[in-house]
């Protein structure tokens, strides 16, 4: 089993940055893909970034060069840097954690990018 339990998300203006948290029950360093997910109200969740061990890490074409998903297998935590964020980049935040053929979500953390 796997806990995943996020923090960071926030409120901030167009232009400005958040760091988002994933801490993981147990050790991370076995889990071979981790991720972000995103869903804003009224649409469906999408894929915000993705880490696997020994591929090259994916990213949503709209968070390219804005984004970026690191891991600090010490501390059993994966990040997410945002930076340059957008209105379009408000929703509800998700990570993600494929262990075991079994997917595990955390309970989600709020972003909301507004003037």
């Amino acid at each position: 089993q796997v806990q995943l339990v996020e923090s960071g998300g926030g409120l901030v203006q167009p232009g400005g940055s958040l760091s988002l948290s994933c801490a993981a029950s147990g050790s991370i360093f076995s889990i071979n893909t981790m991720g972000w997910y995103r869903q804003a109200p009224g649409k469906r969740r999408e894929l915000v970034a993705m880490f696997t061990w020994g591929r090259s890490t994916n990213y949503a074409e709209s968070v390219k060069g804005r984004f970026t998903i690191s891991r600090d297998n010490a501390k059993n935590t994966l990040y997410l840097q945002m930076n340059s964020l957008k209105p379009e980049d408000t929703a509800v935040y998700y990570c993600y954690a494929l262990y075991r053929r079994t997917d595990y979500w955390g309970q989600g953390t709020q972003v909301t990018v507004s003037s």
